[in-house]
């Protein structure tokens, strides 16, 4: 059996230096675009779990670009249709929000089993785009960060 999933994550606006936006589809739920998440695993820092989904989700390796924690964080409830992957009673999780900066879009690879494609957008065409809430409100923040 599957451990549990840990009810803290990260989101990872990974974004270019004049503001485009990487967006992944879910392959678990098509029509969903969002930036690279992931839960924390036991004993990860939080630099250290957006350091992992970034590699595993799109095969950039981080310490070629400029991870910045943004100080944020989100406290939200679990969709119903991912609350199985969490202990039993979790019904939140605490997201804290980085941003990745590249000097331009990049191709990436997307993980098959996570994501079935990704698209680099404006940032106001991203924050549209996204399924989620506090991932569009971070997206929205890019602006003042570039």
């Amino acid at each position: 059996m599957t451990a549990h999933k840990i009810p803290v994550s990260v989101l990872v606006v990974i974004h270019s230096a004049n503001g485009q936006v990487l967006l992944m589809e879910r392959a678990d739920a098509p029509g969903f675009w969002q930036s690279v998440t992931g839960s924390q695993d036991a004993g990860e820092t939080l630099e250290q779990t957006a350091i992992r989904e970034v590699r595993e989700e799109t095969g950039l390796d981080v310490t070629h670009f400029e991870l910045t924690p943004w100080a944020i964080e989100n406290r939200y409830e679990i969709y119903e249709r991912w609350r199985h992957r969490y202990a039993p009673g979790v019904t939140h999780n605490t997201e804290h929000v980085f941003g990745l900066k590249l000097p331009a879009p990049l191709p990436v690879t997307c993980a098959p089993r996570e994501h079935l494609r990704y698209l680099w957008l404006p940032w106001e065409e991203a924050a549209e785009r996204c399924f989620s809430p506090s991932n569009a409100a971070a997206i929205r923040l890019l602006p003042a960060r570039l």
